[in-house]
């Protein structure tokens, strides 16, 4: 219900001390005498339970005006105060705003989003780039652009890379919440060196290798890095849809990858058609918004197989097979289309960071 009467609380009451205290039977018996019967409708028994705590402790059903001072009225004084902070430091939060001003923070809430029509942005973070990787991120999109004119040639690219996946997850504060009546004083226990595997995987427009798994116990080295072509990534190879003798192979700078053995071995796969460091044509460093692995792959990922908070590696490497498995081509067709969209942004922007697509229109 979005409003209840005098009337709704006191029957509320009254129900909950005729049920014996039951706030089932009590809410059955509200929702038959006002003839609810649409579920959404219905109220909470925790609803009811705060009525009859407000009847309890303050004697009445009406809702007692809280103690203080009432929200000041928005005048063109405080507005020109506020407008005067914001403009000062446009980061300060609301509750200093109304420290330094000694205006009330739902007053001062309310004149930033109804009377100067602010908005709290939340701030962006990406990759801190050089002066010197603007103009090698606008050549390589020049570069991509011109020589794969259309998006299913664009799509012919395998894009590969590693990530790890801790197996303790990741929490975020801000989007964590636990809701009960009492604090739970709950905690995330992080653990200093936690387990995790290191994941390979591949992707292109019309589907994705992967994932391989490393050896825990063994870092990833050149060495490493080649079994891994050879025994897994090759067969995978012969298998995936629409591979032929023009798809390229993009592989970040790290050392295991520019290793000469790496480059010799991917060059006899690849010739010609090798996207690296080194390569036929140069990756630009620091440049995670170019790679579908990183916009897209990773965080998709790590978004579904903590769901069911596995507690083991195994358990956790299932979830990764499972949910890269679940990746339709169709998806991955929309990534690659989405990789279109960046690289003509970054060149709009000189090499930048790419603000018509961190920042939707």
């Amino acid at each position: 219900m979005s409003h209840w009467s005098g009337s709704h609380r006191a029957f509320a009451v009254e129900q909950y001390l005729k049920c014996g205290e039951s706030l089932v039977r009590a809410r059955r018996a509200f929702c038959t005498h006002f003839d609810i019967r649409r579920i959404r409708d219905r109220p909470s028994t925790q609803l009811i339970w705060s009525r009859v705590q407000r009847f309890r402790q303050h004697g009445t059903m009406v809702n007692q005006t809280p103690p203080g001072p009432s929200t000041l009225a928005a005048t063109p004084e405080h507005m020109a105060q506020v407008r005067q902070e914001i403009m000062r430091n446009p980061r300060k939060s609301i509750r200093k705003i109304s420290a330094s001003t000694g205006i009330k923070k739902s007053t001062v809430h309310v004149i930033l989003k109804n009377k100067l029509n602010f908005h709290p942005y939340k701030v962006q973070i990406v990759q801190s780039l050089k002066e010197n990787n603007y103009a090698l991120r606008e050549t390589f999109s020049r570069t991509m652009l011109e020589r794969f004119r259309t998006a299913r040639t664009l799509g012919n690219i395998l894009f590969t890379d590693e990530a790890h996946f801790h197996i303790d997850g990741c929490v975020n504060k801000q989007n964590m919440r636990y809701w009960s009546l009492d604090n739970p004083r709950e905690r995330h226990q992080k653990r200093l060196h936690c387990s995790k595997p290191t994941v390979w995987c591949a992707i292109s427009a019309l589907g994705i290798i992967g994932p391989y798994f490393f050896n825990q116990r063994e870092t990833v080295t050149a060495e490493v890095y080649c079994r891994m072509i050879d025994e897994f990534m090759l067969p995978q190879l012969q298998l995936l849809p629409g591979y032929n003798n023009r798809t390229l192979f993009q592989q970040d700078g790290a050392t295991p990858h520019t290793a000469r053995v790496s480059m010799e071995k991917l060059r006899a796969i690849f010739p010609k058609k090798l996207i690296s460091k080194y390569g036929d044509i140069p990756w630009p460093p620091r440049s995670p918004d170019l790679t579908p692995c990183d916009f897209f792959l990773w965080g998709y990922l790590k978004s579904k197989v903590y769901s069911n908070s596995p507690r083991t590696i195994q358990a956790l490497q299932e979830n990764i097979r499972r949910e890269v498995a679940a990746i339709e081509p169709t998806l991955c067709s929309r990534v690659f289309a989405n990789l279109r969209a960046r690289l003509q942004d970054c060149i709009q922007r000189n090499g930048r960071h790419l603000d018509d697509i961190i920042f939707k229109k």
